[in-house]
């Protein structure tokens, strides 16, 4: 059983003003995707779909989350749950950073076959 040490986990490129670390690996034997994201006003994530469920832990900041065309402010100690299908996408507002846990139950939750962009584009370090 892996012992992970959020220290040495490693980043994963994602957008600008969003940083993303992969905590579990496919090399640790498990099929879900856990990872740590801080993300500064202004940033987050343009309108998507998953066919999987998503899980965002918010652990810090604000967040302006659209999800199935209604808008939400989720603060910090508040989790947003995504069905499958579900179209979504948030901003991080306020003066402060986002410190967000997200879990997806697969450990390719970025690709072509799980995420669809309805606006924007997949991050350039998700490969097709």
């Amino acid at each position: 059983m892996p012992i992970i040490d959020h220290t040495h986990v490693p980043e994963v490129p994602w957008r600008p003003g969003y940083r993303k670390w992969d905590v579990t690996l496919a090399e640790h034997g498990v099929s879900s995707s856990l990872s740590l994201n801080t993300a500064e006003p202004g940033t987050g994530a343009p309108l998507h779909t998953h066919e999987i469920d998503e899980l965002i832990m918010i652990m810090g900041g604000t967040l302006e989350v659209r999800i199935n065309g209604e808008i939400h402010t989720v603060e910090k100690d508040h989790t947003v749950v995504i069905p499958p299908g579900a179209e979504h996408g948030f901003t991080v507002v306020g003066d402060k950073n986002a410190a967000l846990i997200v879990f997806f139950p697969h450990m390719d939750p970025y690709g072509a076959e799980n995420t669809t962009y309805l606006e924007g584009s997949r991050p350039p370090s998700v490969k097709d």
